[in-house]
């Protein structure tokens, strides 16, 4: 294709899910899996499982569970200042470029007015102190810290650790199989290792757009918390392809990345609770079709799942007489051929989860 080319949005939907391996299963191991999508999202301690699984060729949650164990993997507040889980080598080098971020984020909220006045580099060494000495949850953090700061919100002073320093949660906490309370501790105790010290962004962008491009500014912004992306852009687009949308609004991709015709097939794919694949954009549309969108932004937890490409229902999982019963509710109705591959694929689903479970669409006769 040309520069400047226009891509319809079917077009964009193919492209996402080809990068983020939707399309087709791939067979990787699950870190290079997770270094390629730049993280998940992982604010539901077991998503990134169901989001490997439905990825991956033969995914077992051994593998993730057990890079987990070995730190090889962390769960630690990264783009948009959320929880995600990243490989241990991408935590140490992104840590620092999202550091604004998080700070943004801080400075503009509720727990930063609590502490107005207060000096946050003795705040910060002390919350280090505790969290080197051994693990705390947050709400353990802010007892700690009350001691020495008593007529200070507690919780503002555990939060802003939170925000400001590179914390990441330990196992338990996102094994599968065990459970435990969110429990912090700093990046550098955990790991042994030093943090990057680079902080531009330009690297990141570019694996942003491998993963989730071709996209606009406002996209990379959406996706990362980082501001003037703008200028970041500009700067690499001498190494960057242009296109346009169907609204002519500018699309940046690297080259040589997966444009698939917009034909092609797209089987049903189960999303996790607020995966990234339809979080990374500002414009969401090339996944979640306009007329779905207030279901799905008034949807509990975002467990969306794709039909032909685009979410088309909801799932959810409960208890029942000793096993897991997965329900989906499709937003519109669906052909028989779209009905068998839910089916065929929540039953997949179902048994990743619980060999003895079941499926059960709702509202849909068959």
């Amino acid at each position: 294709m040309r520069q400047g080319d226009v891509l319809t949005t079917r077009r964009l939907n193919r492209a996402l899910l080809a990068r983020q391996m939707l399309l087709r299963r791939r067979k990787l191991a699950a870190s290079d899996a997770i270094e390629h999508l730049v993280g998940m999202q992982a604010q539901v301690p077991l998503a990134p499982y169901v989001g490997l699984w439905s990825r991956l060729h033969r995914f077992r949650p051994e593998e993730l569970a057990g890079l987990i164990e070995t730190k090889a993997a962390v769960r630690a507040s990264m783009m948009r200042a959320t929880l995600h889980l990243m490989t241990t080598r991408d935590y140490l080098a992104l840590r620092p470029v999202v550091q604004s971020v998080l700070e943004r984020s801080f400075l503009s909220g509720h727990f930063a007015r609590q502490l107005e006045g207060m000096d946050m580099d003795e705040l910060l060494a002390a919350g280090r102190a505790s969290l080197d000495e051994e693990p705390h949850t947050r709400v353990q953090l802010s007892r700690a810290l009350r001691e020495r700061w008593p007529d200070r919100d507690e919780a503002s002073l555990a939060y802003a650790c939170s925000y400001l320093m590179p914390l990441v949660q330990i196992p338990p906490r996102g094994v599968w199989g065990k459970s435990g309370g969110a429990t912090w501790v700093t990046g550098e105790s955990w790991l042994g290792r030093a943090f990057g010290t680079d902080r531009s962004p330009d690297a990141m962008v570019l694996r942003y757009l491998a993963a989730f491009g071709p996209a606009s500014v406002s996209d990379v912004q959406s996706w990362s918390g980082l501001a003037a992306m703008r200028e970041v852009l500009e700067r690499l687009r001498p190494q960057l392809r242009t296109f346009r949308d169907e609204r002519g609004r500018e699309l940046f991709d690297v080259p040589g990345a997966p444009l698939p015709d917009p034909s092609t097939p797209a089987l049903v794919r189960f999303l996790p609770e607020f995966d990234n694949a339809t979080l990374g954009h500002a414009d969401r549309s090339r996944i979640i079709p306009e007329e779905h969108r207030p279901r799905v932004v008034t949807s509990r937890d975002w467990r969306l799942v794709l039909v032909d490409g685009f979410v088309g229902a909801s799932w959810t999982t409960k208890r029942e007489a000793g096993r897991t019963v997965l329900e989906v509710e499709p937003f519109e109705r669906l052909s028989k051929t779209a009905k068998d591959e839910l089916v065929a694929e929540g039953t997949e689903l179902v048994r990743f989860v619980d060999e003895d479970g079941r499926v059960v669409i709702v509202g849909v006769h068959r």
